[in-house]
């Protein structure tokens, strides 16, 4: 957001700045699932725990925060355990 706002503000040797440590930044961060992958892992937790419907959303996603922390971005998990439940 800074590197835009950067741009916006013709300062383009600050915007590069800011690019060059997010990238720096994005090499230490753990991969994001794609969404793809992302339902196959909700798919294969609701197979492993049997869960059946909403009651048991509470456990599909503490089973996929232990398996997936830092990959998978939750409210967007939560969004699609719903919609596999």
């Amino acid at each position: 957001e800074s590197a835009k706002i950067y741009n916006e503000g013709n300062r383009p040797e600050l915007a590069a700045k800011e690019e060059a440590e997010i990238k720096v930044i994005e090499r230490f961060l753990p991969k994001q699932l794609s969404e793809e992958e992302t339902k196959t892992a909700i798919a294969a937790i609701i197979a492993k725990t049997g869960a059946q419907g909403m009651k048991d959303m509470g456990k599909v996603m503490a089973e996929l925060k232990a398996a997936y922390a830092g990959q998978i971005d939750m409210g967007k998990a939560s969004s699609l355990i719903k919609g596999m439940l």
